[in-house]
């Protein structure tokens, strides 16, 4: 009897270029292998929701979306980008949208602002960047996820993130709540830009 291979070739789709022209093809992609691994819950960072309405339409029916927002106040004091409207009739449609205060940009960006100094969790997200915006934001938006309760930390779940509009990059990742961000794990990529 031959022991298991050591290892699994895995297909990752790389784009030429970032940006929400790749979300269609992401959302191709996550569909496929969340089939695959038998994952049921797909994070999806949207600021207008229009990521999470195209989602509805491509992924599984039994696949469960939270689409994760900007912060109010992101833009301007008090303002919420996702309106109203759309996240009621997202929720209505069984999504889960969650808006808190972002694991790379909460009360260190305040600091940053104020005081014209970086703290810890900016210099994490700009790390993050030389992976690409997209892969940054997916992991960012599981950490925010994890820390509402809306995924556990003992389940692999995809994550989806963007550059600009649409989404871009998705991940196969171990969630891990903000305070223990060392437990979070990539599984895998399953697609990202490979030029940024």
């Amino acid at each position: 009897m031959s022991e298991p291979s050591p290892y699994r070739d895995i297909s990752c789709r790389y784009f030429h270029k970032p940006g929400g022209k790749n979300t269609k093809g992401v959302l191709e992609a996550v569909s496929k292998r969340a089939g695959e691994l038998s994952i049921g819950k797909v994070l999806i960072a949207t600021v207008s929701g229009r990521t999470a309405f195209e989602a509805l339409k491509i992924l599984h029916k039994d696949i469960k979306i939270i689409a994760v927002t900007h912060v109010t106040g992101y833009a301007k004091p008090d303002i919420q980008e996702l309106d109203e409207k759309d996240r009621r009739e997202l929720e209505s449609q069984g999504v889960k949208v969650l808006t808190c205060q972002h694991a790379f940009g909460g009360v260190g960006r305040g600091v940053r602002n104020k005081l014209d100094t970086y703290q810890v969790d900016e210099i994490m997200a700009h790390t993050l960047r030389v992976f690409g915006q997209g892969v940054k934001v997916a992991i960012e938006v599981t950490l925010m996820a994890a820390d509402a309760g809306l995924v556990r930390t003992d389940e692999d779940v995809i994550s989806l993130g963007g550059t600009a509009q649409g989404v871009d990059s998705a991940l196969v990742l171990k969630p891990a709540n903000s305070a223990r961000f060392f437990d979070l794990k990539v599984r895998e990529v399953i697609c990202k830009p490979a030029v940024f």
